[in-house]
């Protein structure tokens, strides 16, 4: 097993927080079928202070929302209103476009209040590219918790370790998050690829240590095992290797073509609006 790439994360100013962002990077475009992963806070708020996405379009892709503290409103074109709490997986597929907000509700927003969480995204196949768009809520209860090696482990998506995830795929994904206590060890997931990230604590990975906020992108194919100095809290991405995609914007696509569509589609009010939420919008 060795490590192909360490990224240290880039921060990226959204106005009222900062994420570090992790993916996509000119050396590591993807990590499986994921492109993008965003460790949003922990943020801190002051009444009245807070969330406020505008509705911004998405194609080609699906979205993934966990969060560790707080709660963002979703709204989307289709009309699905959902509060995403700590430990609940919000899923939205793009498929051939769709336009969402993420906001707050007004009880949360008019108190102090914490955001603490990460956001991915990850390609759909190209047959898939142009599925209808949908969204899909998982409440905290519903994803397997379980121990192993000593550790509490969440699957978030796709199979390991002897257990499954209901959260629908649409390729062989992974998506583990793993509490490893001071002193243990855990077993990699055997999967073609594979990438760590730190959200808190020491971990060594191939003699390697991996420090806290930054990704560690395994060789293809590597398993082997994580050690830590100290409690630890990761998460663990992966899957297929999936064939070269462009990325522009909110945009994510097999065909340069069809983000310069979806671009010109913005530009001109084509994408539906957000139900709900129909006043406001990101320009391009």
């Amino acid at each position: 097993m060795s490590i192909k790439q360490l990224i240290q994360p880039k921060e990226k100013d959204l106005g009222a927080f900062s994420v570090r962002r992790l993916l996509p990077r000119a050396e590591q475009k993807m990590v499986g079928p994921w492109i993008f992963f965003d460790h949003m806070g922990p943020a801190e708020f002051a009444p009245g202070q807070g969330v406020d996405v505008r509705p911004h379009p998405h194609i080609n892709l699906a979205t993934v929302t966990y969060l560790f503290e707080g709660e963002i409103l979703h709204r989307d074109s289709l009309g699905s209103e959902q509060a995403i709490q700590p430990g609940d997986i919000n899923l939205m597929v793009a498929g051939k476009g769709i336009t969402h907000s993420e906001r707050e509700r007004p009880d949360v927003r008019n108190q102090a209040h914490r955001l603490h969480g990460l956001q991915l995204w990850h390609v759909l196949p190209e047959a898939d590219e142009q599925t209808e768009p949908a969204f899909y809520h998982y409440p905290e209860a519903s994803i397997p918790s379980f121990q192993h090696e000593g550790n509490a482990l969440r699957l978030m998506m796709g199979e390991a370790y002897g257990e499954r995830s209901p959260v629908k795929t649409f390729a062989d994904t992974l998506y583990v998050e793993a509490f490893i206590k001071q002193g243990n060890q855990l077993t990699l997931p055997d999967v073609q690829e594979c990438a760590i990230y730190v959200v808190s604590g020491q971990v060594v990975l191939a003699e390697q240590e991996i420090p806290q906020f930054s990704m560690a992108v395994l060789s293809d194919n590597s398993v082997g095992e994580l050690r830590v100095s100290e409690d630890s809290r990761v998460a663990i991405i992966g899957g297929e290797k999936m064939l070269p995609r462009f990325i522009e914007w909110n945009f994510v696509s097999s065909q340069q073509s069809r983000i310069q569509q979806a671009v010109e589609d913005w530009r001109a009010g084509r994408f539906a609006k957000v139900i709900g939420d129909e006043e406001e919008y990101i320009p391009y």
